[in-house]
């Protein structure tokens, strides 16, 4: 089986947890591409990192995330880190690292509701400018269901891509609603190790819902180490454990679950 980790982060790395520990170790449970996701200018950095050591393995997500948008605030601030990003996506292919989306970026209310109204700017323009560059979008939302599906609602509206490659909704913790609304615009649902945990029969009552095509995996590694790992630092070796649960949880074979996911994940980042 070839597994897809299709969302995993790269910074402070060291000892065991390497980035050759941890990709020998990938390799060994049979994790033969990665999504390295940015979020911040550390978390960028780790991923180019990632992909130049690793680059037939790990594409790149680039992108500021929610607990930027305080810093991003001022307008030109904000201008300044669009054309980095769009300078990274020009520029990195030529050192042979590949930019396959825009991300992480997104919402969250439930630790910084205070700075809605600036991460929702910030999210917006993310979003004009993975249209400009006709990239898919990674997308966090935690407790900003409305404002995440409006922004969301807008982008497809105006998306000049490949339908099948307009963004997926990371480490998906909400409801069969929610789900069913982004799968309805185009979008992919993926799940972390949260849907082994022993209290998700909630959210895996929603994974049954997701259609075949729009399914993803990841580990959203370091965090959120799946069962049985849990109390472990997660890593991407570690979505076997993932894609195990989900295939019970769906009734089918996990090597099938395997080979459509991976099909879904190369697919929508264009590998």
């Amino acid at each position: 089986m070839n597994f897809f980790d299709t969302h995993a982060h790269f910074s402070r790395l060291g000892g065991e947890y390497s980035l050759e520990s941890q990709i020998s170790r990938a390799e060994e449970m049979g994790v033969t591409r990665i999504v390295a996701v940015g979020g911040s200018c550390e978390l960028n950095k780790a991923a180019v990192d990632a992909a130049t050591a690793y680059p037939g393995m790990i594409r790149v997500a680039l992108g500021f995330d929610r607990d930027e948008a305080e810093a991003l605030g001022k307008p030109s601030d904000l201008c300044d880190a669009l054309d980095r990003l769009r300078l990274a996506v020009s520029q990195l292919p030529k050192r042979g690292v590949q930019v396959a989306a825009i991300g992480e970026i997104g919402l969250d209310y439930f630790y910084s509701a205070e700075t809605a109204e600036q991460q929702v700017a910030l999210f917006r323009a993310q979003l004009e400018l993975a249209n400009e560059l006709r990239l898919p979008v990674v997308i966090h939302s935690r407790d900003a269901d409305v404002d995440t599906l409006e922004a969301l609602k807008d982008h497809a509206q105006t998306w000049s891509g490949d339908p099948e490659r307009i963004g997926v909704l990371h480490c998906f913790t909400r409801d069969a609603a929610f789900a069913a609304d982004l799968v309805d615009l185009g979008y992919h649902i993926s799940f972390s190790g949260i849907v082994t945990f022993l209290n998700a029969d909630p959210l895996r009552e929603v994974a049954r819902t997701i259609p075949a095509d729009r399914l993803l995996i990841e580990t959203d590694s370091p965090y959120l180490a799946p069962a049985p790992m849990r109390g472990k630092r997660n890593e991407p070796g570690f979505v076997s454990h993932v894609a195990t649960r989900l295939a019970a949880v769906r009734d089918t074979d996990v090597a099938e679950l395997t080979e459509q996911t991976f099909e879904n994940a190369s697919r929508l980042f264009g590998w």
